[in-house]
């Protein structure tokens, strides 16, 4: 049974973060089929390699190193999100109160787990946005269970629900807070967090390039209770960040979400790369009092059928998909390697829905079959590329459903071919997946 946190939207924000591309990469001789997964049963890590051809998974060892570098190792709390670096040389864990991180080893094995940060004392992490390049970390975090001053963003109250920003360099396993408001007076521990005065339930980032400007970096949160009357309940919060971690509030932030209850936020480039001028759109999942749905915001970098002068003059957001029903508890999305479809997780559905991303207006258009079954509870998404070009494969972590469950992803269609045979995940309550 999943193991849920006691605030609100903390189900559905534990995997924000840990649902990240994998890298293939086998440099420095490293192999490349490999899939790393989370147990909150364990508090430890699970390796399978993966056949290229088939996409079938194999157990390596299901008693890999600890999630938490201190002991025991649920002083971390709870593991809910693992990422691999761009270099394929360095694994992170985000648990509930601390980052851990290991050096892959030649044979895919981890190395025993260091401290990499710890949280402000306080802050619950919910999950977590790493930039494609490896080199920043945003960890959103619940605070208090009763804050009382939190009526200003940006000024940093220890019991506020709050965003810490990490840095770290690709094949390193260190990690130093940085950004807005860095305590340093914390020496053995500092901390960087940015006070919100609403409860995050997702977050994304995404960073691309105007042609002829310089490479600008957004961060969207997704928040579905406010503790004060400023603002409304379910929102989504727009940040710039610049090159040393600071996160600016962008003037038309929050935007009222476009329906109730947002549980998970992802921001994707639908550009090839290149010049980067429009194609850049945010997708919300929501859930309703029955029903879930995925809507759209654009980033508004030209003036088109979305974005008026006025928005790319400011650089708001346009509504550019209105809410399209799905299945119950969208918990986390993720596009393909060529940004084209999107995929869904809904955790109560048990199911994947599938869309084709317009890279124009960012409409979204289901795919036949519009969703595939999963094992009870899915949470976390991954990708894998395949040995043959036309296809890649897409794995889910099933938390209820004790189990691992990949698909053949036709990278033509953007299908989602029969579900494969299950992989039973023994250590229990599989969470965050990732891999190289």
């Amino acid at each position: 049974m999943l193991k849920k946190m006691g605030v609100v939207g903390a189900l559905v924000a534990l995997v924000a973060g840990s649902s990240l591309l994998m890298s293939c990469g086998s440099g420095h001789g490293r192999r490349s089929a490999l899939l790393y997964v989370v147990s909150q049963s364990l508090f430890n890590l699970s390796s399978y390699s993966l056949d290229l051809a088939s996409g079938d998974l194999t157990l390596i060892t299901n008693d890999m190193p600890s999630t938490c570098a201190a002991s025991p190792a649920s002083s971390c709390g709870l593991p809910t999100s693992i990422t691999t670096d761009p270099t394929g040389a360095t694994a992170f864990v985000l648990s509930q109160n601390a980052i851990s991180a290991y050096t892959v080893n030649d044979d895919g094995s981890l190395s025993q787990p260091t401290a990499a940060a710890t949280l402000a004392s306080g802050q619950t992490a919910q999950g977590w946005a790493v930039t494609a390049a490896g080199d920043m970390m945003f960890v959103i975090s619940n605070g208090g269970s009763n804050p009382t001053d939190c009526n200003v963003d940006g000024g940093y109250t220890a019991d506020c629900p709050a965003i810490s920003v990490f840095s770290t360099t690709p094949g390193s396993t260190t990690v130093t807070p940085t950004g807005n408001a860095c305590l340093i007076n914390m020496v053995s521990q500092p901390t960087c967090p940015y006070s919100l005065s609403r409860v995050p339930t997702g977050v994304s980032v995404m960073t691309f390039t105007p042609s002829g400007g310089s490479a600008q970096t957004m961060l969207f949160v997704s928040s579905n209770h406010d503790l004060t009357q400023s603002h409304n309940d379910s929102e989504l919060s727009v940040f710039s960040v610049d090159s040393s971690g600071n996160l600016t509030e962008q003037a038309a932030s929050p935007y009222l979400a476009q329906a109730p209850n947002p549980l998970s936020v992802y921001a994707v480039n639908t550009n090839p790369p290149g010049p980067a001028l429009g194609g850049l759109f945010v997708y919300e999942g929501s859930q309703a009092a029955v029903t879930g749905s995925v809507s759209g915001w654009e980033v508004c970098t030209v003036e088109d059928s979305n974005c008026t002068q006025a928005d790319v003059q400011n650089g708001n957001l346009a509504i550019a998909v209105k809410p399209t029903t799905i299945g119950q508890n969208p918990i986390t999305m993720l596009a393909d390697p060529t940004n084209t479809f999107l995929y869904i997780a809904c955790y109560a559905g048990s199911n994947i829905y599938a869309f084709r991303m317009n890279s124009t207006n960012g409409a979204l258009t289901a795919l036949s079959p519009a969703l595939v079954p999963t094992g009870a509870g899915p949470v976390s998404l991954a990708i894998h590329p395949s040995s043959n070009n036309s296809n890649e494969f897409l794995y889910v972590s099933n938390n209820t459903g004790n189990s691992l469950i990949g698909y053949d992803l036709n990278l033509t269609t953007g299908d989602l071919g029969s579900p494969m045979a299950p992989v039973i995940f023994t250590p229990g309550n599989p969470y965050g997946i990732a891999g190289r």
